[in-house]
C-alpha cells in the first residue's frame, strides 16, 4: 500500500509525471528497436552462431539484440568503453584533467570526445563482427558487409543519444536504465528456461528451491551492501558575528561502502568484452587460443573479471571521492571530525576509512559477479544456464535503487512521503 501510495504521489506532481512517462517511452523504443533486425542475414545461422558462452553473456546486457542481430546488436558497451579510455587519459594529459575542473562546460568537451570515440569503436566492433559472421550473410559481398557495419554502429550511436536524452528528461542515468531494461527483458525467459529443465528432469527440483534461496540471500545482501555506509562525525566550532551565535551544530559524512556503485561491474565487463569479442571473428590461432583462455566460463576469465573489479572500485571511488576536497571544505566552513586536528590529518583519516570501505566494497561486487560460476557446481545447473546471474542482479539492484532514490529526491522536496519512511 505504502508503495501504490508513494506511485499516485509521484504521479501527481506534474514535472515527475513527465520525466517518469517520458522515460517510459524511451525505454519502449529501445525495445522496439531491439526486436528490428538487419535484412540480409540468416537468423537460422546467426542464432547457432550466437549460442551461448561469451556471447550468451553479451545477449543479456542487449536484452536478446545480439542473438536476433538487430539494430541495436552493440548495445552501448561501445559507449562504456569509450567512456573508460577517456576517464584513463584523464589521469595522463594534462588538458583533459584541465577540462574536467572547469565545470559544465569542460565536462561538454569531454563528453563530446567521448562520442566520437564511441563511433569509432563501434565502428571498430561492428565491421569485425561483420566479417566474422559473413557465412550468416546471404550475399557476403563488400558493399553488404559495409552497410550492416554501419547500421550496428549508427543502432549504438542512437543509443547513446537515447541515454543522454533520458538522463536529460527522464530519471537517472539513461546508459544505466538501458542497460537494466535490456536485462530484465530476458526474466521471463530465464525463468521458463528453469521451468523446461525442471520439468525434463534436467534438474531437480530440491536444486531449483536452492537456487531460490541463494538468489534471496543474495538480493538482500546486494541491497545490504550498497545502502550500508559509515558515518564520520563531525562538529562545527561556534562562531560569533555581532550579536548572533552561528554553528555549533553537530553532522556527519556519509561515506558509502560501496561508494562506486555498480559502475566497476559495468567498467570490468566492457573492459574484457571488447577484445574477446574482436578475438573471436580474427580467424588466427593466437586470437583463437586467447578467445579459448578468456571463456567465460574460464577459471583465467573470473580472476581477471574479479581483479578488474576491485581496481575499477578503487579507481572511480578515487575519482568521485577526494578525502583532501571535503577536509579542506570542512576547515572553510569550520567543522572538524572530534580527536582529528582539520586539514591533513582529516584528510588521511578519510582517506583510511574510505580505503578499508572500499576494500569490503570491491571484494564483494568481485563475489556477486564471479558467483554463477559455482552456483552451477553447487545446484548442478547446465553450464550457462542461469540467464540472470550475479553481474546481471547487481546491476538490476543498483541502477533500481538509483532511480528510486531519484523519485525519492523529488517527491520530498513536495513534502511527500517518499519510497522509504
Amino acid at each position: 500500500m505504502q508503495l501504490l501510495s508513494t506511485l499516485r504521489n509521484a504521479l501527481r506532481i506534474p514535472d515527475l509525471r513527465k520525466r517518469i512517462l517520458f522515460t517510459f517511452w524511451m525505454l519502449v523504443v529501445y525495445r522496439v528497436g531491439s526486436r528490428i533486425p538487419i535484412p540480409g542475414i540468416d537468423k537460422q545461422a546467426i542464432a547457432e552462431f550466437f549460442g551461448g558462452g561469451l556471447f550468451g553473456f553479451l545477449d543479456m546486457f542487449a536484452g536478446g539484440a545480439l542473438t536476433n542481430f538487430t539494430i541495436f546488436a552493440l548495445n552501448v558497451t561501445p559507449y562504456i568503453t569509450a567512456s573508460i579510455v577517456m576517464q584513463l587519459l584523464t589521469l595522463v594529459i594534462p588538458k583533459l584533467e584541465e577540462w574536467s575542473q572547469e565545470g559544465a562546460e569542460g565536462r561538454k568537451r569531454i563528453n563530446s570526445i567521448t562520442r566520437y570515440l564511441t563511433v569509432a569503436l563501434a565502428l571498430i566492433q561492428a565491421f569485425g563482427m561483420s566479417f566474422g559472421i559473413r557465412s550468416a550473410i546471404v550475399d557476403p559481398t563488400i558493399g553488404n558487409i559495409t552497410v550492416i557495419a554501419l547500421t550496428m554502429t549508427a543502432g549504438t550511436a542512437f543509443l547513446m543519444w537515447l541515454g543522454e536524452q533520458i538522463t536529460e528528461y527522464g530519471i537517472g542515468n539513461g546508459i544505466s536504465l538501458i542497460i537494466f531494461a535490456g536485462i530484465v527483458s530476458g526474466l521471463p525467459m530465464g525463468l521458463v528456461n528453469i521451468v523446461q529443465l525442471t520439468l525434463a528432469g534436467a534438474v531437480n527440483i530440491i536444486n531449483v528451491l536452492m537456487l531460490l534461496a541463494i538468489a534471496v540471500f543474495v538480493l538482500i545482501a546486494i541491497v545490504w551492501m550498497q545502502e550500508g555506509q559509515r558515518k564520520v562525525p563531525v562538529q562545527y566550532s561556534k562562531r560569533v558575528v555581532g550579536r548572533k551565535v552561528y554553528g555549533g551544530q553537530s553532522s556527519h559524512i556519509p561515506i558509502k561502502v560501496n561508494q562506486a556503485g555498480v559502475i566497476p561491474v559495468i567498467f570490468a565487463s566492457s573492459v574484457l568484452l571488447f577484445p574477446m569479442t574482436i578475438a573471436q571473428f580474427v580467424q588466427h590461432p593466437i586470437a583463437q587460443a586467447i578467445a579459448n583462455a578468456l571463456d567465460f566460463q574460464t577459471t583465467l576469465y573470473q580472476v581477471l573479471y574479479a581483479t578488474f573489479i576491485i581496481f575499477f572500485t578503487y579507481f572511480y571511488t578515487a575519482i568521485t571521492w577526494n578525502p583532501t576536497d571535503v577536509a579542506n571544505n570542512m576547515k572553510k566552513y569550520g567543522g572538524f571530525v572530534p580527536g582529528i586536528r582539520p586539514g591533513r590529518r582529516t584528510a588521511q583519516y578519510l582517506d583510511r576509512i574510505l580505503t578499508r570501505l572500499t576494500l569490503v566494497g570491491a571484494l564483494f561486487l568481485a563475489a556477486v559477479s564471479v558467483m554463477p560460476a559455482f552456483i552451477t557446481q553447487i545446484t548442478d545447473f547446465p553450464a550457462g544456464s542461469l540467464y540472470f546471474g550475479g553481474t546481471g542482479l547487481l546491476i538490476v539492484v543498483g541502477v533500481a535503487l538509483e532511480t528510486m532514490k531519484q523519485i525519492e529526491s523529488h517527491l520530498l522536496m513536495r513534502h511527500y512521503k517518499g519510497f522509504i519512511k
